[in-house]
């Protein structure tokens, strides 16, 4: 939290000889534009108030210009220190509360978002900065124990939970349960511990080597003090996405598809025997053509052929479609 309170901040920001050169300060030819420069207006420092959404382009434009003077205001440090001053209140539950003084706008050459987030930040570094207890001597000694160095050594070398009790050998349970000790021994938080952060105090404690090379965890850490029923087996960050279903749609599992066939139907030429011919010979005879289609089955087309030569053929050649048999 920032030492000095909104009202001295922003007092010596007024009372400072160059308060009257910055560069947010009305032009004294043009009133409603900036004496930085005088194409900007004063309202690219302040919120939006004008009616509907402001479009992003036009936004960003506008705090682009207005940090930009702000680059070379000569109160610039005393603004930034201003605007990043917190006031406290009562709301209605009797709890107190801290919030910028100026919580919109760019003040200091910084925009809202970012003075938020550095006050998110500090409020962080608060809730977090009680001090850690020392390891005390008598924990030492049990940490020390061949088991317990056995199980951190194993924990350097992997990640896993399961490998982590194999490699030490011993069952997962009574893995777990030193892991627990060994934060509390330690002095570490063990609901926030991760296992960089354990690792990292047994080296410094001289459990094991300076020299021990460790896998790290990435960008999820595992805790490290995970609990015997698994509540904390695995990594502590963030949750996995969860896939949404919309209301009233039934979930139905995806099959793969099968891949097309782009090969195209084969043909397959059989001799068949026309119905009611009892002759032999080229003329008795049907070829039938068979079309082994991927998707719709074979299908079958007889033809007849052409007379012999010397017989005049009155009819035209009749094609008949049947399936094969």
């Amino acid at each position: 939290m920032t030492t000095i309170d909104a009202i001295a901040a922003r007092q010596h920001m007024v009372d400072d000889p160059y308060y009257k050169y910055r560069g947010c300060a009305p032009d004294p030819e043009a009133p409603g534009m900036s004496a930085g420069d005088p194409d900007v207006p004063l309202d690219a420092w302040g919120p939006y108030t004008g009616d509907g959404a402001e479009a992003q382009k036009t936004r960003l434009d506008r705090e682009k210009s207005a940090m930009a003077i702000c680059g070379r205001c000569p109160v610039l440090a005393l603004c930034r220190t201003y605007a990043n001053t917190t006031v406290i209140e009562v709301d209605a539950n009797g709890r107190q509360v801290e919030h910028l003084v100026e919580p919109e706008g760019v003040l200091g050459g910084e925009l809202a978002l970012t003075r938020h987030r550095t006050l998110i930040a500090r409020r962080h570094d608060t809730t977090t900065a009680a001090p850690i207890p020392a390891p005390v001597a008598d924990d030492m000694a049990k940490a020390r124990t061949p088991q317990r160095r056995a199980l951190l050594l194993a924990l350097a070398r992997e990640t896993d939970p399961e490998r982590v009790a194999a490699l030490a050998g011993m069952d997962l349970r009574t893995a777990n349960w030193h892991r627990s000790a060994l934060v509390g021994m330690l002095g570490l938080d063990p609901a926030r511990a991760t296992r960089d952060q354990l690792l990292a105090a047994a080296v410094e404690n001289r459990l094991i080597p300076r020299s021990t090379r460790m896998r790290p965890d990435g960008p999820w850490p595992y805790a490290a003090a995970p609990t015997a029923d698994g509540v904390r087996q695995r990594r502590i960050a963030p949750r996995r996405p969860v896939q949404l279903v919309l209301p009233a749609m039934e979930d139905m599992p995806r099959h793969p598809r099968p891949a097309p066939d782009h090969r195209g139907p084969t043909v397959r030429v059989v001799p068949a025997r026309p119905r009611g011919a009892a002759g032999t010979g080229l003329g008795g005879v049907q070829l039938r053509f068979v079309f082994l289609s991927p998707t719709t089955g074979p299908m079958a087309a007889a033809v007849q052929p052409p007379a012999p030569s010397g017989r005049r053929r009155t009819t035209a050649p009749s094609t008949v479609l049947e399936p094969a048999a």
